[in-house]
């Protein structure tokens, strides 16, 4: 099976854990896409969505899917969304499309957290791809710097504006071994919005494409 196949078979999956006659959180890139056209065929018989950026929300219109603001919501049974890395703990690297902070505030919300991913992005250890920190534009030089003391080796993302007016800063050469410990610290730097280490809010069920199938994995 192909890449694009994989995240295909794996958003066909997620579906078996939509609500019907309710909300669902929907999260931004080419695996979560692959859900929001799935969620299409089924669009008459939930409530909405709720979208994690502009990008998903022109694409729930575009498939006549009724997008509906967070702040209307009570609850949200289900998040749906990709990542850029996952580790079998089920914590994430996420926020490779920028939407890192919207996504985490969907998620938040969510009474369960679905990741759809192919067999690529799991990993041993989180860092390869780089971790994103969505930062306040004036803070930009400060955040760096604390960045670079936390040992990492941070860029600014060229041409790109977040959806909140922000900017992210990539952060390549980390190894992270405590993703709590380190989402908590990135946290607490003055000036940043919030970093892509989805770890205390990880996902609470894996869907991973392989070759033979859809494998599940629930955090434990």
């Amino acid at each position: 099976m192909t890449q694009d196949e994989l995240k295909q078979a794996v958003a066909r999956e997620a579906i078996k854990y939509v609500v019907e006659d309710a909300g669902s959180g929907v999260g931004t890139g080419s695996t979560a896409n692959c859900f929001i056209d799935e969620l299409a065929k089924i669009k008459n018989r939930i409530d909405g969505a709720v979208a994690s950026s502009q990008a998903s929300a022109d694409r729930l219109k575009s498939h006549g899917i009724r997008v509906v603001d967070l702040n209307s919501v009570n609850e949200l049974p289900v998040y749906v969304d990709g990542a850029d890395e996952i580790t079998e703990h089920l914590a994430m690297i996420k926020g490779g499309g920028g939407a890192l902070t919207r996504e985490k505030i969907v998620a938040a919300v969510a009474q369960k957290f679905v990741c759809i991913a192919d067999a690529s992005k799991l990993v041993g250890v989180l860092g390869k791809f780089p971790l994103p920190v969505e930062v306040i534009p004036m803070a930009r030089s400060h955040v760096g710097r604390e960045l670079v003391r936390l040992g990492g080796q941070p860029e600014l993302r060229q041409g790109f504006t977040t959806d909140n007016g922000n900017l992210i800063l990539d952060v390549y050469g980390l190894s992270i071994l405590d993703p709590l410990k380190l989402e908590t610290e990135i946290n607490n730097i003055t000036g940043v919005v919030t970093n892509g280490l989805f770890a205390h809010r990880g996902a609470d069920v894996l869907l991973l494409g392989t070759a033979a199938w859809v494998k599940t994995m629930v955090r434990k």
